[in-house]
């Protein structure tokens, strides 16, 4: 399946990614590439196989939740690079 320049300039515009011409144009041999990988497998019988997300069962590997002795807070304002009125002081994230 051959992909269009347009279809991989949408594609850069979803991800947000800045590309150049010459890119464009190798990304659009490659995403094709790609795709004509995915039509081979489209081919193959899946009739009667039924849909698994996962092959294999998997389960939660956890350690028992027990109650250990944790910092003071002086010990943590301590260690912290910034701290404000017995706080931790961070930089905004959000404006």
């Amino acid at each position: 399946m051959a992909l269009t320049t347009e279809e991989v300039r949408h594609i850069a515009k979803l991800a947000r990614i800045a590309l150049t011409d010459e890119e464009i144009e190798r990304y659009r041999e490659q995403l094709s590439g790609i795709l004509d990988h995915f039509e081979v497998l489209n081919e193959v019988d899946t009739e009667g196989v039924s849909p698994t997300a996962q092959a294999f069962a998997l389960s939660n590997v956890q350690r028992p939740d027990e109650v250990r002795p944790s910092l003071s807070p002086e010990d943590v304002l301590r260690n912290a690079p910034r701290t404000e009125d017995g706080y931790l002081r961070v930089r905004a994230v959000l404006e």
